[in-house]
């Protein structure tokens, strides 16, 4: 039912605004300049079908698969590019680790799907760097669990979490594994949107972890959502306590789960030439905030076979009461006695960000739905240790242009990778980075 509503409303509206994109012709000229460089595939249907793992063999970057098991029995599985292809790809030096943690609805493959050259996780590696990709409980690569069944009839129970759980449980397992394989104590850490959610759900309720963190930056940052403008969560926010128990009703515990299905639409459907093709932007920009300059309309088919992954109906829900309350509490589990018996108060309590320690960086846009400017300030104001403010200098720039955007390396990606650099050599240095906030 939500499956069919979400698309309905997506392309009900996409279709109502349907136009060709003016963009379409300088973006086909980039894409076969990228092609003449040899940094993409052609075969962009072939991308789409591949699992993360085999996208990064294909571009003949290392890839190690690690899987991890939380404290309540859910598998996680982690992606590692342990070295650069072109650079820095001496297998045998000890290199700083930077760990990846992505958005609602996504999966670890945001960081590579847009190909060597494009994909952060590719340019961090290029750097230097020893890359963690992260993937949280309920998605296309953590969908197991010791026990529980994800696809069980009438039978929720896998379902029953949050981004709580996933910065409360998840992050801190995925972490120390990293820490505990490369032999580090602390390592830098990169989220977009709910992935930064759940790093300042982690430094509020798990303070000891903050000391781990040499940095954090968090792409489109999302704790306040008090003017959020994103129209699905707006639609869903009024009845955010019911959304659950109104699943539960029908045996429907996931939202939006990866599909086969949806990765043929995107193939049929959103390739260049296809009369179809703008309905495809049109859906990213209901969700992400219009942004035409950024789209690379050639790469929709790999998006769409990798995005959505799945989440639970409980991690709309719980986005949903932080715009109906607009503050950044817990979960709210819809009676006094349920919220008692989870946390001994009639009311979820706030998130304490004041003990959120590790040094922040946040890098935000002017017009994002969903991480709007006045909540980010508020964000930087009652956070313990925020450090800078990027403002990202291009109008347009949106909340899905941090991961797919045509000029985020040039306008976030050179930036973070430089910073992570200076503190790697300077430490925390006052001095030069006093001036980060713009």
């Amino acid at each position: 039912m939500w499956r069919g509503t979400f698309l309905f409303l997506c392309f009900g509206l996409a279709v109502a605004i349907v136009g060709a994109s003016p963009n379409a012709e300088s973006l086909e000229t980039l894409y076969k300049t990228a092609l003449s460089g040899s940094r993409i595939s052609d075969n962009v249907q072939e991308d789409a079908r591949l699992d993360v793992p085999d996208l990064i063999r294909k571009y003949n970057y290392p890839i190690e698969v690690h899987n991890v098991t939380t404290e309540d029995g859910y598998i996680l599985e982690i992606h590692r590019i342990p070295h650069g292809r072109d650079n820095n790809n001496d297998p045998n030096v000890r290199r700083p680790v930077v760990f990846l943690m992505h958005g609602l609805l996504c999966s670890s493959a945001d960081w590579v799907l847009m190909g060597p050259g494009d994909g952060f996780a590719y340019l961090l590696a290029e750097a230097g760097f020893d890359v963690w990709m992260g993937n949280g409980r309920g998605n296309y690569y953590s969908r197991r669990h010791v026990t529980l069944n994800p696809n069980a009839i009438f039978n929720t129970r896998f379902w029953e979490f949050s981004w709580d759980e996933i910065g409360n449980i998840d992050l801190p397992t995925m972490i120390d594994y990293a820490l505990e394989t490369t032999g580090r104590d602390r390592l830098h850490y990169v989220g977009h949107s709910q992935g930064t959610t759940s790093f300042f759900v982690m430094g509020s309720l798990r303070p000891e972890y903050n000391d781990k963190i040499i940095s954090m930056h968090a792409f489109a940052p999302v704790a306040y959502m008090a003017h959020n403008r994103n129209p699905l969560l707006l639609v869903l926010a009024p009845f955010s306590n019911n959304l659950e128990s109104l699943g539960a009703l029908i045996g429907l515990g996931e939202f939006l789960p990866n599909s086969i299905i949806l990765t043929w639409a995107g193939q049929s459907f959103c390739l260049d030439e296809v009369v179809f093709q703008p309905i495809c932007s049109n859906i990213l920009f209901l969700i992400g905030g219009w942004s035409e300059s950024q789209q690379n309309t050639t790469m929709l088919p790999v998006k769409f076979g990798h995005t959505p992954a799945g989440v639970s109906v409980r991690q709309l829900a719980h986005y949903g009461q932080g715009i109906a309350d607009k503050g950044f509490r817990r979960y709210d589990h819809g009676s006094r006695r349920a919220n008692r018996r989870a946390y001994g108060t009639r009311r979820p309590p706030a998130y304490d960000l004041s003990k959120v320690t590790a040094p922040v960086f946040l890098h935000y846009v002017d017009k994002d739905p969903l991480a709007h400017v006045n909540d980010v300030d508020r964000l930087f104001r009652e956070l313990g240790r925020p450090v800078g403010k990027f403002r990202v200098p291009l109008r347009t720039f949106s909340h899905l242009d941090f991961l797919w955007g045509i000029d985020a390396q040039e306008l976030v990606y050179d930036r973070t990778i430089n910073l992570i650099r200076s503190l790697e050599t300077n430490g925390l240095d006052e001095e030069i980075l006093k001036n980060t906030e713009q």
